[in-house]
């Protein structure tokens, strides 16, 4: 089955005190050279069928009203290659 995924992140602008805590963690645990870290959400979807336009227009529909925020998220939507 086709698979869609939708990432979702903050905007820049806003504060991710998520991403700042495993900022704060990395070089406790011995980890460097990481100067940031957003931290977001990734959902796939499998659908029946193709992937037409239709369906991936579906799909940011979700996106922008269930699977993301508008106000404080951006989010892609993309087809994954299969295999």
């Amino acid at each position: 089955m086709p698979r869609v995924v939708v990432d979702v992140m903050p905007k820049p602008e806003i504060l991710d005190p998520q991403g700042k805590a495993v900022l704060g963690a990395l070089p406790r645990l011995g980890f460097s050279g990481v100067t940031e870290v957003r931290q977001g959400k990734r959902f796939e979807l499998e659908v029946a069928g193709e992937v037409t336009d239709e369906v991936l227009a579906e799909v940011h529909q979700m996106a922008e009203t269930l699977l993301s925020n508008p106000v404080i998220e951006n989010f892609t939507v993309r087809v994954e290659a299969a295999g």
